[in-house]
């Protein structure tokens, strides 16, 4: 049984199709890569997952239980957590209290239970230097360490990101991809939204790609990437 699986999913927005019919399953402890060109669906099928928009038709299943009606606090709680494309901490706190705030409040933990996640999670992605440092002042890098970080505080199962890469150079992609190299290692389940190829290949299990809302491949790194049909959508290749 997937951990993570959506069931013929579609959403429109008015006359636009975003998703167009979508299934799809995750197994637990894989990483999932989604590619698609912009305007794809890509961002919509996450926010079905987590809660942010409601399923025209279709379902979600989460570690079996459909999950489709849930508001996305309840869906944090059982174990799904999310980064977003542009980090929005709170920019007035520090890090450490952003990631009491995730823990208690996205994670359900009680205080003395959220100070020591927080700490853990201060230490496992690099940012314990930071930790009394103002949210608002972080660099780039940082703050996308941060919006990880805080996701990773509500303990999730699985965990979805959502163009963590962009806008980072390249030694600093580097630098990311490795971090969650190790998160792999620790059994968590990740679904990974990328335009920054070369950092998704470098971890994914398996990619899937949409186009217009709907799926055009899926499978190995290597079989998808050598798609005809995706090297001409996604990367403009013509045959």
């Amino acid at each position: 049984m997937p951990i993570l699986a959506l069931r013929g999913v579609s959403k429109s927005y008015g006359a636009l199709k975003v998703t167009d019919n979508v299934s799809l399953a995750v197994e637990a402890g894989e990483t999932l890569g989604i590619l698609g060109p912009n305007g794809a669906g890509k961002t919509t099928l996450f926010n079905l997952i987590c809660g942010d928009a409601t399923v025209d038709a279709g379902r979600v299943e989460f570690e079996g239980r459909d999950i489709t009606v849930l508001p996305p606090h309840r869906r944090c709680r059982l174990g799904l957590g999310r980064t977003y494309q542009i980090p929005q901490p709170f920019g007035q706190m520090s890090v450490f209290e952003n990631l009491v705030a995730a823990a208690c409040f996205g994670g359900g933990q009680r205080e003395r239970d959220a100070w020591h996640t927080a700490s853990e999670v201060l230490a496992q992605t690099g940012l314990h230097k930071h930790a009394n440092r103002r949210a608002g002042g972080l660099t780039l890098l940082d703050r996308k360490r941060l919006e990880l970080a805080r996701a990773l505080a509500t303990r999730p199962t699985v965990l979805l990101l959502d163009e963590i890469a962009g806008g980072l150079t390249e030694h600093e992609a580097r630098a990311l991809v490795a971090e969650l190299a190790r998160i792999k290692a620790r059994g968590i389940t990740m679904v990974w939204i990328e335009h920054v190829v070369h950092a998704l290949l470098a971890i994914a299990d398996r990619l899937f790609v949409i186009n217009f809302g709907q799926p055009i491949a899926e499978g190995t790194p290597q079989a998808v990437m050598a798609n005809a049909e995706v090297q001409r959508v996604y990367l403009g290749v013509e045959a």
